[in-house]
């Protein structure tokens, strides 16, 4: 196999989507006690009386996002392999005490942060679950201390979080992700420890990492509230996600055609260990149609659903965002 063109080469992962049940707990949790800033409320274009609510930094760069549909009343999933399976979320090294005291302010019990050998590659983890159940990882991260967070929400600046630490996959194989991860999106193995695969993209920062867990007794996932939807890598542009999807569809990876998703254009594919994949474009962002300074604050709609506003806003419960502490 010949090396994958530049060009065509995952930069890392753009964003993580999950299912939860409630818009309002999800909000509490992800803001008001993680101190992630809402970057935009708008609804699932599928079923545009729900909410679709994304979480990140100042302006939700890529590879700090991580994103919510809200299914009300919807069933239960089963996290198990054929998923990613855990929201996996960067700290600084300096920070490991001040999380342990706030999560444990809040009601939530932990044990010493866990060093998971193999398990964890030899990292620092809180590890909590969400108001859905839906398991996320706080990971020590030493170069995080770098990375600006969300200065401006309930967390202080030099303790808030700095963005995705790592995409994790649990496969019941491997061989055929591997294979996927390497030829089709261009990323490159830099580590192995027993059933335990590290992947990353050509750039460094939020985001750059992508795991592959191998459980083969392992349960299969089925998806749902509480589970992770799916995983999304980042190209640079509409040119990058045009050259990778040929890629996709040579591993028999049946990609979507590509989808403007308005902040970003994506194709969707399913990859061989059963995992749903988005690749997306880093632009236009989530600026596009609204200041930085006022992101997250108004329901922001597609224009295809512009006329159904005052309905759509009707069948929508109202939000209230957590403010600083």
């Amino acid at each position: 196999m010949e090396p994958t063109p530049a060009e065509s080469r995952a930069l890392g992962v753009h964003h993580v989507t999950g299912v939860c049940s409630d818009a309002q707990s999800n909000v509490d949790f992800y803001v008001g006690l993680l101190g992630l800033r809402l970057v935009k409320r708008t609804v699932n274009v599928d079923r545009p009386n729900t909410y679709h609510l994304y979480y990140g930094d100042r302006t939700g760069r890529p590879g700090t996002v991580l994103s919510f549909l809200v299914w009300p009343g919807g069933h239960k999933g089963t996290q198990g392999i054929a998923q990613a399976a855990t929201v996996s979320l960067a700290i600084p090294p300096t920070s490991l005490r001040y999380w342990m005291d706030r999560l444990t302010a809040h009601g939530l019990k932990l044990d010493a942060p866990a060093r998971m050998g193999a398990e964890r590659l030899d990292q620092e983890v809180i590890s909590i679950q969400d108001p859905d159940g839906l398991h996320v990882d706080l990971v020590v991260n030493p170069d995080a201390g770098g990375w600006p967070g969300w200065a401006e929400g309930p967390v202080p600046a030099e303790h808030s979080i700095r963005g995705l630490h790592t995409a994790v996959f649990w496969e019941g194989g491997y061989e055929g992700t591997a294979r996927l991860l390497e030829d089709a999106l261009g990323l490159r193995q830099t580590r192995e420890e027993g059933g335990h695969f590290r992947y990353a993209g050509t750039v460094e920062g939020p985001g750059s990492l992508v795991d592959i867990r191998l459980i083969p007794d392992l349960w299969h996932g089925t998806t749902g509230v509480g589970t992770i939807h799916h995983i999304a890598f980042r190209v640079a542009d509409h040119a990058g996600l045009e050259a990778i999807r040929p890629a996709l569809v040579a591993r028999h990876a049946n990609p979507t055609p590509v989808l403007d998703r308005g902040y970003f254009h994506s194709v969707y594919a399913r990859e061989p260990g059963g995992v749903l994949i988005e690749v997306a474009t880093d632009g236009p962002g989530f600026t596009l149609d609204e200041a930085e300074s006022d992101l997250g604050v108004q329901l922001s709609l597609p224009d295809r659903l512009e006329p159904r506003r005052h309905e759509i806003e009707a069948d929508l419960p109202q939000l209230r965002v957590p403010a600083r502490e």
